[in-house]
């Protein structure tokens, strides 16, 4: 049997519950089959990471890694369902939804205090797009019109409460202009409004608008990182094309149950981070438009805690509610 017979078999199987190990034990962790939890559906760019991330994490620490998807309600299911796991054989990769979702959602079925961050992973950059078409050809272009004609300028998200939607909240905060949000049940029908001109803007997703910018059939303004997206470099940041302060990183990261033994996190932090460094992992994260982060499990807590205070303020100020 091959590795990815037994990798399949893995995840089709129930996942038993094992004793608890001892922390003093914890540093021949593994001992068992690890799942890595995704809390969002197969085929998105979370779910490609964690599978690139699995098969290096099992060469690493010398036991499979089974990539589980467990949807539903913006991440709030699989996320509780790793903080409730108990069996320290349990990981999870989180999106920025991980900060924003305390704020969407006032009553989560967990704490973000029931998780620690294991290691930083990759950004997939959001960029500022508007159909072939459209007379807007830059950001101060689209400040103008969104002056012009208050409420009038529309810009599509892949539903309430997304990355995308996010991204245009803060635009309209900080460039002081109206622009109205079109959610959409997820990007594709998001991107078939804009591809039709029946939509003004999108922020989207790098990796589902590329293709289309490439045929020429959207115009690219900005990117909304706080630093240029490595697939465009001569694409401005918003903040450098004319509204100070703006940054949107779509962040990815490995969390864990807060249960896990230290030096159980430090192995799996140290596998994660030699992965991302890994110039095959980093090309073919690149291909699903993702940037490999900086940092390490103290950064990435620091992040989520200051994400978890920015977008609480964004969501409370925009009056943003979930789907």
């Amino acid at each position: 049997m091959n590795r990815r017979t037994l990798l399949l078999g893995l995840a089709a199987a129930p996942f038993a519950r094992p004793a608890l190990i001892p922390a003093a034990q914890a540093q021949g962790w593994p001992t068992r089959p690890v799942r890595i939890i995704v809390p969002f559906p197969p085929g998105g760019a979370i779910d490609a990471m964690t599978r690139l991330i699995a098969p290096v994490l099992a060469d690493a620490l010398g036991q499979p890694f089974v990539v589980e998807n467990r949807a539903g309600a913006g991440g709030t299911i699989g996320t509780e369902a790793a903080a409730r796991a108990g069996d320290q054989a349990t990981l999870l990769m989180v999106s920025m939804a991980q900060a924003v979702n305390p704020a969407l959602y006032p009553r989560l079925p967990y704490h973000n205090a029931d998780l620690v961050a294991v290691a930083p992973v990759a950004v997939v950059p959001n960029i500022l797009v508007v159909p072939a078409v459209s007379a807007i050809r830059d950001v101060p272009g689209l400040i103008a019109a969104a002056k012009a004609r208050p409420g009038q300028i529309t810009y599509a998200s892949a539903g309430n409460g997304t990355s995308i939607h996010l991204a245009g909240a803060l635009f309209s905060a900080l460039a002081k202009v109206e622009l109205t949000h079109i959610p959409y049940r997820g990007s594709g029908p998001a991107i078939a409004d804009l591809l039709g001109n029946r939509v003004d803007s999108m922020f989207d997703s790098i990796t589902s608008s590329a293709p289309h910018i490439s045929g020429g059939r959207l115009r690219v303004l900005a990117a909304t990182t706080s630093k240029r997206a490595q697939a465009y470099p001569d694409l401005p940041t918003v903040a450098e094309a004319g509204v100070p302060g703006y940054a949107v990183d779509p962040w990815f990261a490995m969390m864990a149950p807060k249960d896990l033994p230290e030096a159980a996190r430090k192995r799996v932090e140290a596998a994660v981070l030699a992965a991302i460094r890994d110039g095959g992992i980093r090309e073919k994260l690149a291909a699903i438009g993702a940037e490999p982060m900086d940092g390490d499990g103290s950064s990435l807590a620091r992040l989520i805690d200051a994400e978890t205070v920015k977008w609480g303020g964004v969501v409370k100020e925009a009056g943003i509610r979930a789907d």
